[in-house]
């Protein structure tokens, strides 16, 4: 699932870095403009999720971002999820409100790369800023950490090196609430699954391995 904002491009280059069978689901405010009046909760938006999977097929959930909190709800619901991937993961407890949010980012926006601009850009606009506004002002009472507990699949967390949104202190602390396996990516900032595909690559076949051989 796309990030906040983002649609089946900001997966284009983990896909062919995986070269397996792949889908991208998008959702409103996450691939498609929200439609005024939409529920745009964690909840909600698990059940479009759970929706669109293939019907009986085991999956491994990849989210980044925003939707990081979706695939976990919809892991939480339905044993059809044998594997999680996090990739810069929300809702940091710690920055509850628009004003800590906002911080954390600007922060991790100093070390993104100035040409993922030309990527990001065109996403944005299409699915449009009050549908993002909307979606992250629900999302971000959601606790990540809480529903990960007693979570029995593999899962994988990813986050870059200067990566404020998903600290290392918050992502460590998803780490040990689901017996997990964090990667920090050096050099990376937010925006993983653009800037450094192979690894969250790597962490989508580990995830799919350990589903597997369990």
């Amino acid at each position: 699932m796309p990030g906040l904002g983002l649609d089946s491009r900001s997966w284009r280059l983990v896909r062919k870095a995986i070269d397996s069978c792949s889908f991208v689901v998008l959702l409103p405010s996450m691939g498609q403009p929200a439609p005024r009046g939409s529920r745009l909760s964690v909840e909600s938006q698990a059940t479009r999720l759970m929706a669109s999977l293939p019907e009986g097929a085991p999956v491994v959930l990849v989210g980044h971002s925003a939707s990081c909190p979706v695939v976990v709800e919809a892991a939480r619901r339905t044993a059809q999820v044998v594997g999680l991937v996090l990739v810069g993961p929300v809702t940091d407890p710690a920055a509850p409100t628009w004003p800590r949010m906002l911080e954390q980012w600007a922060r991790t926006a100093a070390h993104e790369r100035f040409s993922e601009a030309a990527v990001l850009g065109p996403q944005y606009r299409r699915t449009g800023p009050l549908s993002m506004v909307r979606s992250m002002d629900t999302i971000r009472h959601f606790r990540t950490d809480v529903a990960l507990i007693g979570m029995d699949l593999p899962v994988e967390i990813v986050r870059g090196q200067h990566d404020r949104i998903a600290s290392r202190e918050w992502s460590s602390a998803l780490r040990a609430v689901c017996h997990g396996r964090l990667t920090t990516v050096h050099g990376a900032a937010h925006m993983v699954p653009l800037t450094h595909p192979n690894a969250v690559a790597t962490a989508v076949l580990r995830a799919g391995r350990a589903a597997t051989a369990t």
